[in-house]
C-alpha cells in the first residue's frame, strides 16, 4: 500500500450475524431456547466478577460455538491469556465455525503478524477499527499526522457465540484483566447473557463491522512472510505447556460452566436487559445525539430517586458533572462513588482530573471511596472479592440505580466515554443484582478502599480500615511528593476534554 491515506472500502466482504432461525439449532441455541421461551422478553443473566471464571467463559464459549463467533475488543494484548485464546478462535475455525474479530487499532501491539495469519484463513476475518497507516516502530506518527481521527478510539468489548450467548463488560483481553500477571489485577466485571438482548449485541456488531472506521486487516498490514499458521497454534502449545498458564488451563478444565449452559442447568437471573451502544459513526465524529450511549443512558435510566451507587476506574466529573451530583444530592439521592487512588490507577493524567474535583464532590454530600492497590497491605493475601486483589487497580464500569437497576459495560465517567470513544453496555432490571452492587459498599469497599473525607480546616484526608484500627493519610496514601507533584500539574493543564 502506498502513500498515507487510508485504503477504499468498496470490495469489503458483506456478512452478518446469524439469523435467528439458524442460531436456535446450534447447541447453545437449543439449551436456551425454552428457558428463554418461559421468560418472553427478558434475557439470562450471570455475572463474571471472577477473573479466572471470566477467562475461562470466553475459551468455552468459543469451544461451544457450532456456526459463528463474533468478538469485538480495545486490547488484545499477545500475551498467556491473549494467546490462549486467539488460538480458541483459530480452533472453533478450524472446525468450520465463522469468525470475525474486530479490534481497535490501538491496543494491539506486536500483533500484527498474528492477525494478518488468522486472517488468511477462510473461516476467519479481522478488521480494524480506525486504523494506523504507519506501523511500528513509529506507529504513533498516527496520532500526530491524522489527530482527530486517530483519537477516536472502539472501546466496546463483547464476545458473541452462534447469537445466542454473549460476554460483555469492562474487560479487555490481557493477563492483567485474568489475573495471569504478576503485576497488577485490574479487578472487573463482564455478564454473560442469553435471550432476548443478544440479538441487539449482534446488531450492533454487524453495525460497527460495516462501518466507515472498520478495515479489513489485509488492506492496512503487509502480506505474512511464508505459512505462519502452523507457528501460530505451536506458539499456543508452547504457552499452554508454561507452568505460568496453568492455572488458566486447569481452570477451563475444571470448569462446569459450558456443561451447565448447555444443559440448561446454569443459574442464570431472568431480566429485563437493554443494550446501548453508541452509533459507530462516532468514532469520525459524526454520530447525532440519539446515537450516543450518554444520551441513551439518561433515556434508559432516568433521575436517581433515593439511591446512586458508581464505579469507574477513570471518573472525570467535569464541572458539569458535579454539578450533576451536587443537584442529586440535594434532592435527597445518596450517592456513593468509588474510583482509584492515585497509588492505584495505571493512568496519572485521568487521576489529575478527577482529583481537582474532590473537595467539591465532598462538600455537595457525595460519599467517595478509592480503591487501594494493596501493594503494602497484607502481604501475600489474595480476595476473591469481584472487587479487591492483591495488587489490585480497579477496572469495573458498573453503577446501580435506586436499588432496581444497573449498568454494566464498557463506559466511563469521563470526557473520553462521553465525547469521543464508542463504548458498549447492558441496563439490566434486576433488584437482586443492584442490592450486591449497593452490599459491596457497606462491607467490601470500605475494607479494600481509602474513604476520602473534608476536614473542618477544609483539608483533604484519608480512612483506611486494617482489621479494627484506622490509619489517617493527610495526602494521598502509599504515594510520593514527586508523583503528587506531578499530578497537581497535570491537574492545571487545560487536557480534561481529552481524559
Amino acid at each position: 500500500m502506498s502513500g498515507c491515506s487510508l485504503p477504499s472500502l468498496d470490495n469489503r466482504t458483506i456478512s452478518s450475524a446469524l439469523l435467528k432461525s439458524e442460531a436456535r439449532a446450534t447447541r447453545i441455541g437449543t439449551a436456551v431456547a425454552t428457558r428463554a421461551d418461559q421468560h418472553p422478553g427478558k434475557s439470562g443473566i450471570y455475572p463474571l466478577p471472577n477473573p479466572y471464571d471470566a477467562f475461562a467463559a470466553r475459551m468455552l464459549l468459543a469451544k461451544a460455538a457450532d456456526r459463528t463467533l463474533d468478538v469485538q475488543y480495545y486490547i488484545w494484548h499477545k500475551d498467556i491469556t491473549g494467546t490462549l485464546l486467539l488460538e480458541a478462535l483459530h480452533e472453533a475455525a478450524r472446525r468450520g465455525v465463522r469468525v470475525r474479530l474486530l479490534l481497535d487499532d490501538n491496543g494491539i501491539s506486536d500483533m500484527d503478524e498474528d492477525l494478518k495469519t488468522l486472517d488468511s484463513h477462510p473461516n476467519i476475518e479481522v478488521r480494524l477499527f480506525n486504523p494506523y497507516i504507519v506501523r511500528k516502530p513509529t506507529k504513533w506518527l498516527g496520532y500526530v499526522t491524522d489527530f482527530s481521527r486517530a483519537n477516536r478510539r472502539m472501546h466496546n468489548k463483547s464476545f458473541t457465540a452462534d447469537n445466542q450467548a454473549t460476554i460483555v463488560g469492562g474487560r479487555n483481553v490481557g493477563d492483567e484483566y485474568f489475573g495471569a500477571s504478576n503485576g497488577v489485577l485490574f479487578a472487573d466485571l463482564d455478564v454473560l447473557c442469553v435471550g432476548t438482548v443478544v440479538d441487539s449485541v449482534s446488531s450492533a456488531f454487524d453495525s460497527y463491522w460495516a462501518s466507515e472506521s472498520s478495515y479489513p486487516v489485509g488492506l492496512i498490514l503487509t502480506r505474512v512472510r511464508g505459512n505462519r499458521m502452523e507457528q501460530l497454534t505451536m506458539a499456543a502449545d508452547a504457552v499452554e505447556r508454561d507452568p505460568a498458564a496453568s492455572a488458566f488451563v486447569n481452570t477451563v478444565k475444571r470448569s462446569v460452566f459450558i456443561n451447565e449452559l448447555l444443559a440448561g442447568s446454569l443459574n442464570l437471573e431472568w431480566a429485563h436487559t437493554r443494550m446501548v451502544s453508541d452509533d459507530p459513526a462516532k468514532g469520525l465524529g459524526k454520530a447525532e445525539a440519539k446515537g450516543l450511549m450518554s444520551h441513551q443512558l439518561e433515556e434508559v435510566i432516568g433521575a436517581p430517586g433515593s439511591d446512586m451507587v458508581l464505579v469507574s476506574p477513570y471518573f472525570v466529573p467535569t464541572a458539569a458533572g458535579v454539578d450533576a451530583f451536587r443537584k442529586m444530592a440535594g434532592r435527597g439521592v445518596k450517592v456513593r462513588i468509588l474510583t482509584n487512588s492515585l497509588d492505584a490507577t495505571d493512568v496519572a493524567a485521568v487521576h489529575a482530573g478527577y482529583a481537582k474535583w474532590r473537595k467539591d464532590l465532598l462538600k455537595s454530600g457525595i460519599t467517595l471511596f478509592e480503591m487501594n492497590s494493596f501493594s503494602s497491605v497484607t502481604a501475600g493475601r489474595k480476595s476473591k472479592s469481584s472487587i479487591g486483589s492483591s495488587g489490585a487497580s480497579l477496572h469495573a464500569k458498573t453503577f446501580a440505580v435506586d436499588g432496581k437497576r444497573i449498568f454494566v459495560g464498557s463506559f466511563n465517567f469521563d470526557p473520553r466515554s462521553f465525547n469521543l470513544n464508542t463504548e458498549l453496555g447492558f441496563v439490566i432490571d434486576s433488584p437482586a443484582l443492584a442490592r450486591q452492587i449497593g452490599a459491596l459498599f457497606d462491607s467490601a469497599v470500605p475494607t479494600y478502599a481509602y474513604k476520602v473525607l473534608l476536614g473542618e480546616d477544609g483539608k483533604l484526608y484519608w480512612i483506611e480500615k486494617q482489621g479494627e484500627k484506622q490509619i489517617r493519610y493527610d495526602h494521598d496514601p502509599r504515594t510520593t511528593c514527586w508523583k503528587r507533584g506531578l499530578v497537581f500539574l497535570l491537574s492545571m493543564l487545560p487536557i480534561e476534554w481529552l481524559l
